[in-house]
């Protein structure tokens, strides 16, 4: 993670650059048309605004739990964001309420395995209640699965990711699936991403 320049409060991760356009070419096939994307634990915002100028039809909400992520997501806003890239809000997946109340798709990038397992449930929780009938929610990172091996970086990340907090690591796909089903939704595609990551798309029923 880095900061483009001192008293700068955007910042920078290095992966944006090389997985948003991948990202972007799923999100082409699954998105609505029209409608409100909210996009959980935005991180540095680079995505979001990538996305927001990618598809200028749909209106991109941010949000995060992190208030120097917030001033990151907002500074990128307001240097380079498009009008359809509204102001980020502080949403903490785990919470029983968000501070949206609908949104008519779900986007969620490189949460899952850098938070707690309650911030997993906390965020299909989260989608159950905002989303509707045949919308999609769309997660994107690594995971462990039944019979795929697991690359060996994965493993690393996996590695280091448990020394710096032994709540945070990758999960098991299925268990992630199986939650997902219980709250109503419905897998409906796996997609193979660059870099030994997935795009896991769900739909609500």
């Amino acid at each position: 993670m880095t900061v483009p320049g001192d008293g700068d409060p955007r910042r920078s991760a290095p992966h944006v650059a090389r997985n948003a356009e991948p990202i972007a070419a799923v999100l082409r096939e699954m998105l609505p048309e029209r409608g409100t994307v909210l996009e959980v634990a935005s991180g540095t915002g680079e995505h979001v605004l990538h996305f927001a100028r990618a598809f200028p039809e749909l209106l991109w909400q941010p949000s995060d739990p992190e208030p120097t992520a917030l001033r990151s997501i907002e500074a990128w806003r307001a240097s380079a964001g498009p009008a359809n890239l509204l102001a980020p809000v502080a949403l903490d997946a785990k919470a029983d309420s968000w501070p949206v109340d609908a949104a008519d798709a779900l986007l969620c990038i490189n949460m899952v395995h850098i938070s707690p397992w309650a911030a997993t449930l906390g965020l299909l929780d989260g989608a159950a209640r905002l989303l509707a009938t045949g919308a999609p929610l769309i997660l994107y990172g690594p995971y462990r699965r039944a019979g795929v091996p697991t690359a060996s970086s994965n493993e690393a990340f996996d590695a280091s990711l448990r020394a710096r907090n032994l709540e945070w690591g990758l999960r098991n796909f299925e268990d992630v699936a199986d939650e997902a089903e219980r709250r109503g939704f419905a897998m409906e595609r796996v997609v193979e991403m660059p870099a030994n990551n997935v795009t896991i798309v769900f739909h609500r029923r």
